[in-house]
């Protein structure tokens, strides 16, 4: 086991590609998982070979900013957008349905020609930040929310009326490939599913290697139109789908609306630990204290386990202009880089081993954050299984003056490590409910990728 521990990790640093072995149970599961991200929808009238590209990010970046009449450079007092209310549709029957064809865009991050880019998104380890990339998803979710909805009433000289706010991010599923900090990344995108003031909008990101398109990622936003002074919500343009492959992905936007309202439910702050639950709490409580001594305190950590109020690590961050998104606020890209890397430190200290992220689910945006805030984040290991590891990270906004502090954020991640990871242990009722809440998320993460019957009679 030793020897197996030293191996990987020298593995890890010099070998940048080589994939450590896994049970054949593991390779099945996982595979499962990456199945379920489909490809991007990529038109037959668009080129294949990149060429149907907008641009770079960046560029696009801009031109939004200056649709929607942003400052450049920063002020700490915006301009009023007020006056743009006249403009902002009042019935979502006012506005043409759109095909998910009209919101489809791709664009590159040009990390081959650009080294100064390449330094930002370059890791220890020379492959690509995930906490980067995930900054890039959420603005470039925006940008096809925006291309989304039309107006033909607004004026051609009016700017953008609309405030486009991330109300969440569904799921973010990571295949095996790993994506190399030296050549370019196309994002790609489209909205795939269309409420009254709401829009949900799925990302890809894909490397070009070989000549074959190598998909990284896969992200649903749900994003939500409001008005010029975010105050209250608008209306979006509908969704009339194209042909039959949109009907397809029009019907799974219903779906997975209906996800989301279940997983509201079914949080444990809403729904009692059914019975397997609290055989498994029981069970661990069992495991830890002392039969003969019920009253005493002490308890007995397994060997090769970890309390889970050991497994958990806390930062501080001062939110700055750089960090901001058009509305003067603190972006939800940066909010989810720094969860990202806070949860893979957290999963290194765990577990001894160079974890990878595999799935990110369920990220909620509360309450939007001010620039010049002091932001807390804390995260803890929830919930173990096998080579498994769910984490969770909170984001609180901290007060100094008041000593009060008022949760924006949470994140749900699981890691995937090479070897056997600690077994997680709650003393307390709450990390109690923490642990279930992990499980369940776990089980969901996997069940949603058409898990067998065998797997999760294991969990």
């Amino acid at each position: 086991m030793a020897l197996r521990r030293i191996l990987s990790r020298n593995y890890q640093v010099i070998l940048k590609n080589f994939q450590p072995h896994v049970f054949i149970e593991r390779q099945r599961i996982m595979s499962l998982v990456n199945n379920s991200i489909s490809t991007g929808y990529l038109f037959s009238t668009k080129p294949q070979n990149g060429s149907e590209t907008s641009g770079t990010l960046s560029e696009l970046k801009m031109q939004l900013a200056k649709e929607m009449g942003v400052n450049h450079p920063f002020t700490p007092v915006l301009k009023t957008r007020l006056s743009l209310t006249e403009y902002v549709p009042k019935n979502q029957d006012d506005l043409p349905k759109r095909s998910m064809q009209d919101s489809y865009i791709a664009t590159v991050i040009p990390l081959s020609e650009n080294v100064a880019i390449q330094e930002k998104y370059t890791t220890f380890l020379g492959s690509v930040r995930l906490g980067r990339l995930l900054e890039d998803m959420d603005i470039f979710a925006v940008i096809v929310a925006h291309k989304h909805i039309y107006n033909p009433n607004l004026p051609k000289d009016a700017l953008f009326p609309q405030t486009l706010v991330t109300v969440l991010v569904d799921r973010i599923d990571f295949t095996d490939y790993l994506p190399k900090p030296n050549k370019d990344i196309k994002i790609s995108g489209h909205v795939s599913w269309a409420g009254r003031s709401t829009l949900e909008v799925v990302v890809w990101l894909e490397q070009l290697e070989d000549g074959n398109w190598q998909r990284i990622t896969r992200a649903v936003f749900l994003l939500a139109a409001r008005d010029p002074t975010n105050s209250y919500a608008t209306p979006v343009n509908a969704i009339e789908p194209a042909n039959e492959r949109e009907k397809q992905i029009l019907s799974g936007g219903e779906t997975r609306k209906k996800r989301r309202l279940d997983i509201d439910t079914t949080h444990v702050s809403k729904k009692l630990p059914s019975e397997e639950e609290q055989k498994i709490i029981h069970s661990i409580y069992t495991k830890v204290t002392d039969p003969n001594h019920f009253s005493s305190t002490n308890r007995t950590l397994s060997p090769g386990a970890s309390w889970m109020s050991d497994s958990t690590i806390s930062n501080v961050i001062l939110a700055q202009p750089e960090d901001r998104n058009l509305h003067n606020t603190v972006f939800g890209g940066f909010l989810m880089r720094q969860a990202t890397e806070l949860s893979w430190v957290l999963g290194y200290m765990h577990c001894k081993y160079r974890p990878r992220t595999k799935h990110i689910s369920d990220i909620s945006f509360k309450q939007p954050i001010s620039v010049n805030s002091l932001i807390r984040m804390h995260a803890t290991v929830v919930f173990t299984y096998e080579n498994y590891i769910q984490n969770l990270v909170f984001v609180e906004v901290y007060n100094p003056v008041t000593g009060k502090s008022s949760t924006t954020n949470s994140f749900h991640f699981t890691l995937e490590a090479p070897d056997n990871v600690p077994d997680v242990v709650p003393v307390t009722y709450h990390e109690a409910m923490l642990y279930v809440d992990g499980r369940r998320h776990f089980f969901n993460t996997f069940t949603s990728g058409s898990i067998t019957e065998n797997f999760k009679n294991k969990l």
